[in-house]
């Protein structure tokens, strides 16, 4: 990947316009998570320290994005060059096998992002409430476990697709389940045959933990969006917070080079105390789920043009 960057622009008593996404959560009238500011701040003080007048601006998909960009001398600031170096390190040119972990609640949210995974990955993980539906679209009852009836078949056209590139897709082979959605509630471990109609799943169970530990052992790119359970409810968090510590302990080692993205799986390794032990934790939100849709970015697009 090439594109231009701050090492490309001679700022010294010019005006540079700064696009940074200052998109951070708020409660009572404070930041309570800086990581968005934090990540700008290098490319701000540098500009400001090479003797530049930093204005900076709202990171929407308006002029600001790219139709400034293609009318003045641009390039990526130091955030958005540490996200593009390792989103291509990931998917573009990532050392093999590679696996995808996929999590969140709906298929519905992610088929785009399915479907392009589903043609680059050697494993493609999926958990979260949306397993429920590719369970349900293999005939397995799930019980009052969220899934999406009206995209059973687009669980099986992933599934196919994956059986067309070799890939494996990997699912859970048993769950915890509970027969009502709090802290605390009475739970139990199951295979997914032995999902009750009146109970939910809310978590993996050890089984697919370990089955997800065994695939890791030959990754060596790893890319990661969503949960695997209700990770915000405990006793729900244990598969996420375990197989979160597996892939943290395999980038430690060197093994793994590991890219998490989007708003749940931050907070998720942050949950699990390991956000500082992957290889990059991208801030981008929306923007990294479209690239691993596979989309072309204007803002992207827009430093690489002539």
């Amino acid at each position: 990947m090439s594109f231009r960057t701050l090492d490309d622009l001679e700022v010294a008593g010019k005006r540079v316009l700064v696009r940074a996404d200052l998109n951070v959560p708020v409660a009572d009238g404070r930041v309570t998570d800086a990581t968005r500011i934090e990540r700008q701040a290098p490319t701000i003080r540098e500009l400001a320290d090479r003797g530049a007048k930093v204005i900076v601006a709202a990171h929407r998909a308006h002029a600001s994005t790219e139709g400034v960009a293609r009318l003045l001398p641009n390039a990526a600031g130091r955030s958005m060059q540490s996200e593009l170096t390792h989103l291509d390190k990931a998917l573009g040119n990532p050392q093999r096998p590679l696996m995808a972990v996929v999590g969140g609640a709906k298929v519905s949210t992610k088929i785009a992002l399915l479907e392009n995974l589903v043609a680059k990955v050697e494993v493609l993980v999926i958990g979260g409430a949306m397993a429920n539906t590719f369970l349900a679209a293999e005939g397995i009852a799930v019980g009052k476990s969220l899934y999406e009836s009206d995209h059973l078949e687009t669980a099986r056209r992933i599934v196919h697709a994956a059986n067309e590139s070799v890939a494996v897709i990997l699912l859970p082979t048993d769950v915890v389940v509970a027969k009502e959605f709090k802290a605390g509630a009475p739970h139990r471990t199951v295979p997914v045959s032995g999902i009750a109609a009146d109970e939910m799943v809310l978590d993996v169970g050890p089984d697919s933990i370990r089955a997800f530990e065994n695939r890791l052992l030959a990754t060596r790119t790893l890319v990661w969006n969503g949960p695997f359970g209700a990770f915000e409810t405990a006793p729900f968090d244990a598969g996420t917070v375990a197989a979160a510590r597996a892939a943290a302990a395999a980038t430690r080692s060197g093994q793994v080079l590991s890219v998490a993205g989007g708003g749940d799986t931050v907070a998720a390794l942050a949950h699990a105390g390991v956000e500082q032990d992957f290889t990059y934790v991208s801030t981008a939100g929306g923007a990294f789920l479209e690239w691993l849709e596979g989309k072309d970015l204007p803002g992207v697009e827009a430093l690489t043009a002539k």
